[in-house]
């Protein structure tokens, strides 16, 4: 059986070029990197800004589980398999963080026949987005410490610095330092710490900023820190908006790569759901809209994070109104909500997928509540028996949902066509009809009380003595009407890594919020999630290499 990183390198690449026509994007509209990769220009974005948009489907999933789901293998079999019936779709997706590729993850290239490819360069540096967003991070944490190190005319209170430093890569010992230490010279020392590049309110802005100049003035936006008298300081006290511009200006434009069926994929921007908001770019979303007649992406993580966050932030901002949620299944991860070992998910287990359903019917039901029609597709594996896939086609059916089985990781685009038939028939027979599940103008509890009871199923939400606190000086500072971002676990419906299925009677506790005023949302931190992440026991990075030749091996 070959791996994923075979089977792309005996895949028929074509010239990005080759694959801009498909869309009918004109020389001058794509800047080529290399053979295989390319910039998509503001000349392209202009020129179809009349075009009427497609229909727009979000591919998001149940809670994921160690048995795995296959959330972005199915978004890009499903962009195969509408190709496969005639119908002109653009995948829009999320770039890899290198925490991840090097961790325990893996990539987001998708897997099997249902890939994005050049493989090997999207989940290592690939155009150098993830560079530039780090860079313009941290040129404003040097920019803070430069202004207090020249005497601080500002009066910022070092304790009360509201940004940190950021790195793509998971690395738990620099969560918490101490900079500045040596001499006079080398900076005031204080307490500082890191967060991983996707968890950063850079990479944020730049997902949600509709151009250059909104970038510029949201990049101005982000709240840096409070002085001395509890005044808020903004990057634009600095002056750092427009250097941080510069450094992102080329990151800002969307990236044409190509599925392994040489159909068309747009990838840009790769914020994650459990500690930030989970989704594409906007910028990417919107011209893939103009550009095909459906547009595919999807959201981090399960419905409750990654979808959540897409309705209620992206959508919002972007007003965009999706026509579809395909919400991914398997039928192994049932089981492991029911309660079978990881070990002994192979063997059919009826009363075991009966109990762990009740995971995939909380999830559906949340995706209604913002009124858009569901397809439930299952995540075929060869040892899925067919009553265990009748059991569940009947249980969708009396959800109210559409059912549709999945085959795109062994057959790409041919494994795809009864989804995207069924995807097809739903928007085509079942309006949409969209709305987020809160309304920005009541109280940020509010809005998390709102999201805890109906998202996660929650008793409500208990805020410590630190996030009323900060939930006080967000609303003084005039930001009480953003929305709200969550940082929670993605194992679970609730902040409780190990409560599978559907847990009951609990609270969610948010231990702190903090504003990013440039993105234009507050960010709740719930439980003991983490900004920056650590690397397991045996990293895969371990396990990677590159040959003298320049073979890469390791890499999934």
């Amino acid at each position: 059986m070959l791996t994923d990183i075979e089977i792309a390198r005996h895949a028929k690449i074509k010239k990005v070029g080759e694959i801009a026509e498909l869309l009918n994007i004109n020389d001058n509209e794509i800047e080529p990197i290399g053979h295989y990769k390319g910039k998509l220009t503001e000349s392209l974005f202009e020129r179809v800004k009349t075009n009427k948009d497609g229909k727009l489907i979000l591919v998001t999933a149940i809670n994921p589980t160690p048995a795995g789901e296959g959330k972005t293998t199915t978004s890009v079999g499903l962009a195969q398999g509408m190709w496969k019936i005639g119908k002109k779709a653009v995948l829009a997706l999320r770039e890899p963080s290198l925490g991840p590729v090097f961790g325990v993850k893996g990539g987001a290239a998708g897997g099997g026949y249902s890939q994005i490819i050049p493989m090997e360069d999207l989940n290592l540096h690939f155009t150098g987005d993830m560079h530039a967003i780090t860079s313009a991070n941290n040129l404003l944490c040097a920019l803070l410490d430069n202004h207090i190190q020249q005497g601080n005319t500002l009066g910022i209170d070092q304790r009360r610095i509201q940004i940190k430093r950021c790195l793509d890569m998971n690395d738990r010992a620099l969560r918490g330092c101490v900079i500045g230490l040596g001499g006079k010279m080398d900076g005031v020392p204080r307490q500082d710490g890191f967060i991983i590049t996707v968890a950063s309110e850079v990479m944020a802005i730049l997902c949600l900023a509709d151009d250059l100049e909104d970038l510029k003035k949201r990049l101005g936006n982000i709240l840096v820190a409070y002085t001395f008298d509890n005044k808020p300081v903004f990057a634009r006290d600095l002056k750092a908006a427009g250097s941080m511009a510069v450094l992102l200006k080329d990151a800002l434009k969307p990236n044409l790569v190509q599925t392994l069926e040489n159909t068309p994929a747009i990838i840009h921007g790769g914020p994650f759901a459990n500690i930030a908001h989970g989704c594409n770019s906007v910028r990417a979303t919107k011209l893939a809209l103009k550009l095909g007649d459906y547009t595919i992406t999807e959201a981090g993580f399960g419905s409750d994070l990654g979808a959540e966050k897409f309705f209620d932030i992206k959508c919002r901002f972007a007003n965009l109104k999706p026509d579809c949620v395909v919400l991914v299944a398997t039928v192994r991860a049932l089981k492991y909500n029911g309660g079978v070992l990881k070990n002994q998910l192979t063997a059919e287990n009826l009363e075991a997928l009966k109990k762990g359903v009740i995971n995939l019917s909380v999830h559906i039901e949340n995706m209604k509540k913002f009124g858009v029609p569901v397809v439930v597709a299952i995540n075929r594996f060869h040892t899925d028996s067919d009553a265990e896939l009748d059991f569940l086609k009947v249980y969708c059916a009396q959800s109210g949902v559409k059912f549709a089985l999945s085959d795109v990781f062994a057959k790409g685009g041919s494994g795809g066509e009864e989804l995207a038939g069924v995807v097809c028939q739903v928007i085509e027979t079942e309006k949409s009809e969209f709305k987020p599940i809160y309304d920005t103008n009541i109280s940020l509890k509010e809005k998390l009380n709102v999201i805890a009871r109906e998202i996660y199923r929650a008793d409500g939400v208990n805020l410590t003595a630190a996030a009323e606190k900060a939930v006080s000086e967000i609303e003084a500072l005039g930001f009480g009407n953003v929305p709200v971002c969550v940082a929670k676990t993605q194992y679970s419906l609730s902040d409780e890594p190990a409560k599978l299925g559907k847990p009951q009677n609990f609270h969610i506790t948010v231990r702190d919020v903090k504003l990013s005023a440039g993105a234009g949302f507050a960010v709740a931190v719930t439980g003991d999630i983490m900004t920056m992440p650590g690397l397991p026991k045996v990293p895969a990075a371990e396990n990677i290499d590159v040959s003298v030749s320049g073979e890469i091996s390791g890499l999934f």
